[in-house]
């Protein structure tokens, strides 16, 4: 009994974590996508502070000498309220890492995937300095996103291990082709989300401003050369000349293409899963949240961006992602 209710409190931090995790990566995109990203240009304090309010001259300065500039108080307070999230939620994983660690016995669990965590976390926080220390470098910046929602995964995945659960964790009778598939179908939907990412990151977003065409061409002018070289400063080539809006309409027109694969093989895989009576429930869930993220990505184009579909569009990507890698996982499960 005693056994029972620690691990009871266990699953719960880290039910808790993964939900404020989630809000840290909408809260991510958010900051990025209102352009306050470098709110706060050093890490981990803002100009050497605690909070903003502490910074108000060096903002205040800031602002005078760049108007219109990354630099507010407004995009401060976002930039450093992401931060002050990010702060707890690496104390909550810390946390969840040293019960795993000390209850390894009694609970009858390997701490690796825990400790794998907490390293993930590490990392993710190096990535969130470099991201303001190398002037929201895409490459930096995309790693960034993608670490957000590992963590968001891996907390799914631990979450889904523990006893009571319930239909979480619960084994799904798959054949190994079905199995195969699922990895396959995964695989391609991790792909999609990193084009997203990198579409973010460079602000290409709007390089195309119709549907299904691409600014009233099915195939336009595009530079791939520039588009996906990878290590260089935002909105500037591997050259040194600013990026063209060929190379940003050919990294718009490759996430719409992947939209495309995802639509049809995690469409596929869907199907497949409804067929199968333990896998129905996480089927129709995934299903509903492929067709909201469809749904997102066109209101993106049709409605030129409007923050809150564009927050959404990333926090469903997130939130696909932890149910795909869920299903694998109860598919998988002896």
């Amino acid at each position: 009994m005693w056994v029972g209710r620690r691990q009871d409190r266990y699953r719960r931090l880290i039910a808790v974590t993964a939900l404020l995790t989630f809000v840290l990566i909408a809260l991510g995109a958010y900051v990025r996508l209102s352009d306050a990203g470098l709110g706060c240009p050093d890490w981990p304090g803002c100009y050497g502070n605690l909070t903003p309010h502490h910074s108000t001259q060096e903002i205040r300065a800031a602002e005078a000498s760049v108007p219109g500039g990354p630099v507010t108080m407004g995009k401060a307070w976002k930039e450093m309220a992401h931060r002050y999230l990010a702060m707890i939620v690496g104390a909550l994983i810390a946390a969840i890492m040293f019960a795993a660690w000390q209850n390894r016995k009694s609970f009858d669990q390997s701490p690796a995937l825990a400790t794998g965590l907490a390293g993930a976390v590490i990392f993710q926080a190096a990535l969130g300095a470099w991201t303001v220390t190398m002037l929201l470098k895409p490459a930096i910046v995309t790693s960034h996103l993608v670490g957000g929602i590992t963590i968001l995964v891996l907390l799914a995945l631990l979450l889904a291990r523990q006893p009571g659960s319930g239909k979480l964790g619960e084994r799904i009778i798959a054949s190994p082709p079905l199995k195969a598939f699922a990895a396959v179908a995964t695989l391609v939907l991790f792909a999609q989300i990193v084009l997203g990412g990198w579409t973010s990151t460079n602000y290409a977003a709007l390089a195309c401003v119709d549907l299904p065409t691409c600014n009233g061409k099915l195939v336009p002018e595009m530079d791939f050369a520039n588009a996906f070289h990878v290590i260089r400063p935002l909105g500037v080539g591997p050259d040194g000349q600013l990026l063209t809006i060929d190379a940003l309409r050919a990294i718009h027109w490759m996430h719409r293409l992947g939209a495309l694969v995802v639509i049809v093989v995690v469409g596929m895989f869907v199907w497949r899963l409804n067929r199968i009576s333990s896998g129905k429930k996480v089927g129709k869930m995934l299903g509903g949240m492929l067709l909201l993220q469809v749904l997102l990505g066109l209101s993106n184009v049709w409605f030129s961006l409007p923050i809150a579909v564009a927050v959404g569009h990333n926090a469903v990507a997130a939130l696909l992602m932890a149910l795909m890698v869920i299903a694998l996982y109860r598919m998988n499960k002896k």
